[in-house]
Formats: C-alpha cells, sequence, structure tokens
C-alpha cells in the first residue's frame, strides 16, 4: 500500500469558479427547502420563549427598550442578554404587528443566510459539491431546525459566527488587514448578541491566521490586534453608553445584581457559566435561568467530561456526526501535509476544526447554566467539516486508505444514528434498522474500487448521504412538525429518559391561546412524565406541572408530557397564559398607569403583556432574585398611582418570591392590600 500526500502545484489559494448549472440549481433546491422547511407552521409555536417575546414586543413600541433589551415598555428592567438579537424581530413586529409569524420569520431567514453563507464559505476552498453538503448538513441539523424557528438569540449568533469565519478566510487568501478588521467587527456584533459565547471562536481564527496569513509574522500579530480592535468598538459602543447613561433614566440591567452590564458579562453570562458560580441564581451554589435535577456526581446541570455532548440531553441534537467530521478532518489535514503554509484548503480544515474542539470542550466541561440548545453553536463546524472532508477524502479515494478512513468516518456516523435512535423505541423504530443495512451496503461500496467509477458512483455517494443524515433529517423533521414554547427546549422527539419535546412551559397568546396556532401554548409543551418526575441530566424536575389527565389553572393537560398552556398565572420558566376577562380587567384605564400590572419573574409577567401589549413591570428579572425595584422604589411606584395591579403566587416557586428584594414587596403588597381571584389567579389592586 503506498501513501501519498497531495502536494499543490501552486502556493496560491484557491480562487472561486464558476459554478455549473446543476451547481446552481442545487443551490436553489437548498436554500428554497431550507426556507419552506424553517417557515413552514412557524404560527403553532405562538409567543415561543415569552421572556423574548415580551422584549420585542417592548421594542416594537419604546425606541428606549429597543435600545437597552427592556422587558417592557416602561423600561423597569432588561432582559439578562444584549439587545442585538432582539432588534431584527423588534423591527419586524413595528411593522407587520404583534404575531408569532412576525418575530419568528426573522429567524428562520437567519437559518437560510447561515446556510447561504456556510455554502459560500465552504465552496471558496473545496468546491461547489462540499458548499452544498455543508449547507445540507447545517438545515437538516436538529437543534439548527429548532433555533431557527426559536426567537432565543442563537440564530442570530450561529450567522454572525460564520460570518466571522468567511471574514477570516479571505483574509488568509488576501493577506488583506480589511478582512480581519471585517472579522472583528462580526465577532462584536456577536457579543451584542449573546455576549462571551462567541469568543470561543476567537482562538481558532487567531490561530489559523496566524499559521496560514500570507504577511510576515510581525504583519500578522499586527493585523490580529488590529481586529481585536475591531471588536472592542463594534461591541463597546454599545456597553459604554450603557454603563455611562445615567441608572436612574435607564432600566436596570437584568441578571445583575449592581445594575452593571459588565458584570452581567463577567459573571452571570461570563466566568459563572464555566464555574458553576452565578450570582443571582435560584438554586444554591450556581444555576439560574433554567433549572436543576442534574445527574449524581455531575453538576446540577447535568454530568460534565468528554462525553457530554453524547449524552441523552444533548445527544440527538448535534451528536449524529460529531465522530465523523472528527476524523475527517484529521485525514483531510494529514492530506495536505505538504502543502505551502499558506495552503487555504489546510486552513480551512483547521478553522473548522478547531472551532468544533474549542467550543465542544468548553461545553463538555463548563460546570455553570447549560442547555441542550446550546449545541446550535457546534452545528456550523460539524457540518463544514463533513462537506469539506468528505468531497475532499472522495476525490482521493483511488489511494487504498483513504477509502478507509472513509468507511470509518460513515461507519461512526451509523454507529451513532443507532446509538442515537435506539433511546426513542417510539419514534421510526423501523429508520435505525434501514440506516444500518444501506450503511453497510455503502461501506463495502466505498472498499471496491469500481462501485466508486462511473455511473456506479452516483449511487454510492447517495447511499452514503442517506446513511449519514437519515437519522438527523428525522429528527429535524420531527422538530419542525412540533410547536415549541417555553424557556427550555429541544428538537426531535422525547428520549423516554426525561427529555423534553416541545419545550418547558409555553407561553399563551391572548386568551391562553397562541397566536397562529389552536392549541393554548402549543402542542407538547412541557417535560415529559407529568407532575414530580425528574428531567435527564441537565433538566429540570417538573414543578407546577400536571399529571396524566389533570388540568392545571389555567393550562391543559396533555398525554403525559406535562402541562400544554402551563399554569395561568406563569412561573420561572412558563409563560403566563391570560384568560379573556383577565386581559380585559387589565386593560381597563390602562393607559392611566405606567405599568398595568406588576409580577415577580420575567416569564410570569411576559404573558400580561404580551396580551395587553401594555407594559408590565417584571421583579426581580428573569430569576426573581435581581434586586430591582426595590421595595422602597415599589412603594413609591404605588404611591405615585403607576402601577395597577400586583399578580401574587407568581414566580414558579424556585426562589423568586422566597427570598430578597421579590419577597419584600410580596410581603409588603400581601399585608397591606385585598387579594381578589380572576379564573384561579390572584390579583391585588394597588390602587385601593
Amino acid at each position: 500500500m503506498t501513501t501519498t500526500i497531495e502536494r499543490p502545484s501552486a502556493a496560491a489559494p484557491s480562487a472561486p469558479v464558476t459554478s455549473p448549472r446543476s451547481e446552481w440549481v442545487g443551490l436553489v433546491a437548498l436554500l428554497a427547502g431550507t426556507g419552506v422547511a424553517y417557515i413552514w407552521g412557524l404560527g403553532a409555536s405562538g409567543w415561543a420563549n415569552s421572556f423574548y417575546s415580551a422584549a420585542i414586543q417592548a421594542g416594537s413600541v419604546s425606541w428606549k427598550a429597543f435600545f437597552f433589551g427592556s422587558s417592557d415598555a416602561a423600561n423597569s428592567i432588561t432582559v439578562d442578554k444584549p439587545p442585538m438579537s432582539l432588534w431584527l424581530m423588534s423591527l419586524s413586529v413595528r411593522i407587520f404587528g404583534l404575531n408569532s409569524w412576525a418575530m419568528l420569520v426573522p429567524q428562520a431567514l437567519l437559518g437560510v443566510a447561515s446556510v447561504a453563507l456556510l455554502r459560500a464559505t465552504v465552496k471558496r476552498q473545496f468546491g461547489g459539491a462540499a458548499g452544498l453538503l455543508a449547507g445540507l448538513v447545517l438545515a437538516v441539523t436538529p437543534v439548527a431546525a429548532l433555533m431557527f424557528r426559536f426567537n432565543n438569540p442563537d440564530a442570530l449568533l450561529v450567522l454572525l459566527m460564520i460570518a466571522a469565519v468567511w471574514a477570516t478566510m479571505r483574509a488568509v487568501e488576501s493577506g488583506k488587514t480589511k478582512w480581519l478588521l471585517i472579522t472583528g467587527m462580526f465577532v462584536g456584533f456577536g457579543f451584542l448578541t449573546k455576549q462571551l459565547q462567541v469568543m470561543l471562536v476567537v482562538p481558532p481564527l487567531a490561530l489559523t491566521y496566524l499559521i496560514a496569513g500570507s504577511p510576515r509574522i510581525g504583519k500578522r500579530v499586527l493585523q490580529l490586534f488590529g481586529a481585536l480592535g475591531a471588536m472592542i468598538v463594534s461591541a463597546g459602543w454599545w456597553l459604554l453608553i450603557v454603563e455611562l447613561w445615567p441608572a436612574s433614566s435607564r432600566p436596570w440591567i437584568g441578571g445583575s445584581q449592581n445594575n452593571s452590564i459588565l458584570e452581567l458579562t463577567l459573571g452571570y453570562n461570563g466566568l459563572g457559566r464555566l464555574s458553576g458560580d452565578e450570582t443571582g441564581s435560584v438554586v444554591p451554589g450556581g444555576g439560574g435561568d433554567a433549572g436543576a435535577g442534574g445527574a449524581a456526581g455531575g453538576s446540577m446541570w447535568g454530568e460534565t467530561g468528554l462525553t457530554r455532548m453524547f449524552d441523552s440531553s444533548q445527544g440527538g441534537q448535534i451528536a449524529w456526526l460529531i465522530p465523523a467530521a472528527l476524523v475527517l478532518a484529521v485525514v483531510g489535514l494529514v492530506l495536505r501535509g505538504r502543502a505551502p503554509r499558506i495552503d487555504a484548503k489546510r486552513a480551512g480544515l483547521l478553522v473548522w476544526g478547531l472551532w468544533l474542539l474549542v467550543t465542544g470542550l468548553t461545553f463538555s466541561f463548563m460546570a455553570g447554566i447549560f442547555h441542550s440548545y446550546y449545541t446550535v453553536a457546534l452545528a456550523p463546524a460539524v457540518a463544514a467539516l463533513i462537506g469539506a472532508g468528505s468531497v475532499s477524502l472522495w476525490r482521493r479515494r483511488e489511494t487504498y486508505w483513504v477509502r478507509i478512513a472513509l468507511v470509518v468516518a460513515l461507519a461512526s456516523a451509523v454507529g451513532m444514528a443507532w446509538v442515537l435512535l435506539s433511546r426513542s423505541d417510539t419514534f421510526v423504530p423501523w429508520l435505525k434498522w434501514v440506516i444500518v443495512v444501506v450503511g453497510v451496503v455503502a461501506c463495502i461500496a466505498l472498499l471496491i474500487p469500481a462501485v466508486t467509477r462511473g455511473k456506479l458512483a452516483v449511487a454510492s455517494i447517495l447511499a452514503v448521504i442517506f446513511a449519514g443524515l437519515a437519522g438527523p433529517t428525522a429528527y429535524a423533521i420531527d422538530t419542525i412538525a412540533t410547536p415549541h414554547t417555553g424557556s427550555i427546549v429541544s428538537a426531535g422527539p422525547s428520549t423516554g429518559m426525561g427529555g423534553m419535546r416541545g419545550g418547558m412551559g409555553g407561553g399563551g397568546g391572548p386568551g391562553g391561546t397562541q397566536p397562529g396556532g389552536t392549541q393554548p401554548g402549543g402542542t407538547d409543551g412541557g417535560m415529559q412524565g407529568g407532575a414530580g418526575q425528574a428531567g435527564a441530566p441537565g433538566q429540570l424536575p417538573i414543578t407546577g406541572g400536571t399529571a396524566t389527565g389533570g388540568t392545571a389553572a389555567g393550562g391543559t393537560a396533555t398525554d403525559g408530557r406535562g402541562e400544554r398552556g402551563g399554569m395561568g398565572g406563569g412561573g420561572l420558566l412558563n409563560g403566563s397564559t391570560p384568560t379573556a376577562a383577565i386581559t380585559s380587567m387589565l386593560d381597563a384605564n390602562a393607559d392611566s398607569y405606567t405599568w398595568v400590572a406588576a409580577a415577580i419573574g420575567s416569564n410570569t409577567a411576559s404573558g400580561y403583556q404580551l396580551a395587553t401589549e401594555d407594559p408590565v413591570m417584571a421583579i426581580g428579572g428573569f430569576n426573581g432574585t435581581d434586586p430591582s425595584p426595590t421595595l422602597a422604589e415599589f412603594q413609591q411606584y404605588v404611591a405615585d398611582g403607576e402601577i395597577h395591579y400586583f399578580i401574587g403566587g407568581s414566580g414558579g416557586g424556585m426562589g423568586g418570591s422566597s427570598t430578597g428584594t421579590s419577597a419584600e414587596i410580596t410581603a409588603w403588597v400581601t399585608e397591606n392590600f385585598t387579594a381578589t381571584t380572576v379564573d384561579n389567579v390572584t390579583f391585588y389592586d394597588l390602587t385601593q
């Protein structure tokens, strides 16, 4: 057996070539198919994550709320993230009105743009086929199909991270400083989307340019400092304004304990995510914005370690092709072994491979708040490596050891499909057998040179694609067909191990129904197993849910997956679902008050605000633990007649209403005002 290492004939990086007609047809089909899949049935998810939906509504009617990312148009407190991800959705709602389509269609379009940009980035170094395959893999990745149909910040974050790689690769090709400045700009915008998470791609970007950039090393270092400056400027302008703005005339910075965006950046949304020490957590010892119930011996967010991305919580979201991507990356780099330092193909494999390793290892070992949908940040790297690596190896398939590497990569994908599909016995149980049969046939075909030539090669390629993508595609289709609401959502079917299908909780629309949908809170909202059942590692035990066949105040039970629309009064993770009577009561003389109501916790406040489209004060922010407003400030608001109602029994019972400022306000209200009940929700009229 002879080992051959490819040595390019020229040092110049690959230049883009004119795409043949078939490639353009493939591109149109890919983008059109992605658009239809991501937009199909979006209305069924209603308010999706009502925590962000309330801020989107506020930003659509108040430019001040728009700029700060306030939870309400009266600017009492912000969400616990910077606002860039909210801006596009708020502008859409401002134009088209408040409804789920206006919020979610922009997110779906971000998904189409991400697929298109990833395809273009991979194509530039590895050709049209590699680009199309990379785009296809990203489009059918289950967690991508979830987050590009949801209103969390992750959709914009993914697009900006891909854009940063695109600009870096242009810098590698040209050596021009402007491309690194553009890279820094995209990273800075990523910071304004989800703060420090975007920094996980910075080491891969910097190291790739240091290794493969064409200028001398000294100039490369200076260029990277220029990129750092661009990043600071593109993110720092907003941070500087927020820090310098008088605190008395801006909203409280949600998620912080001292009303500081820098504290939020470095603490709750920063180092606390790594260490597990998040100040303001609702659970002693760490955590905060969504739960507890980790596995024994691990953090309360689940077991940490190298296998975390493959466990019952994360596996079905992203793990399908991770082993194959790693195999293809390593072999692809070996094939570029004698290439010049500035070889663009090696740089491409390097940047995507480092992205996958750095982000994957960080997610695997971080002890703080971690949700399975975070893994969407791995999807572009996995997709790019599958596209670039498989096409690179296929072109060298006449070398026998490369054939073996292709077989190993395919076998790993088939094996992962078997493992992941086996976790849900009722979800297309026949599919794993079909994948194994087709996968075995494809592996044998890859080992026979004659079968990978001529017309038979097309059949081999189709068999490989089916075996590798049938599993995640089935999960993605199930994800698209299932409405998702609440603060914690996951892709694919229930694994039968406490994983969430439609999400935990649900932000209902006016009258308890989701706008554009037909069921209260969306189908399959909540956690599997009914009340009191512990979730899988990294997920929450059910609180405030109902067992199969039961009902909750303002909510409706489903088929064992927890409550469909959430408690009528809302809670830590589920948005409130006000009835028509409640909405009418809050709307009465609404213009006479700054806030028509106040409630402990952002999710509880969100449903009432979305139903009335009037400001509702979220006391304590998401967790109900932020010291805003203080008791004295709240008492002054009441004395000035600025708040009409206080909603009792809110906060989810997980710490928000039992300690700190929230507890003080709750105690003062209950001692000094008379409670009335409307449709099983307790209200206190603060004007009486």
